[in-house]
């Protein structure tokens, strides 16, 4: 598949306390955003911290976009992307993902 890639990730986190789950909402947000020009091929990048607080809500979303397929498949082997993963440790709890291409608009 040519032409940009969008690539959305939603997470639960670990945390007892709000306190524990607003500093690992920090850490994801802080550790992801550190990400912007670095990898080739990534062209946004953006994370949104939940504030709704209901109980069926991801805690953190990552909306980012790629140029194509070929770059999102070389970024989840990317060794930035990996050392972000691997700082995560296992604060993630549960995980969603949707990967689509961006249609152009004639505007």
């Amino acid at each position: 598949m040519s032409g940009p890639i969008k690539h959305i990730v939603m997470w639960r986190l670990r945390g007892e306390t709000a306190a524990e789950r607003s500093a690992a909402r920090t850490k994801v947000k802080t550790l992801f955003e550190g990400l912007k020009g670095r990898i080739d091929g990534l062209t946004h990048i953006e994370v949104g911290e939940d504030i709704s607080d209901v109980d069926y809500a991801c805690d953190v979303v990552l909306v980012s976009e790629f140029t194509d397929s070929k770059a999102l498949k070389a970024y989840a082997t990317h060794p930035e992307h990996l050392r972000v993963r691997e700082q995560l440790g296992d604060l993630r709890i549960g995980r969603f993902q949707v990967d689509y291409p961006v249609k152009e608009t004639g505007a």
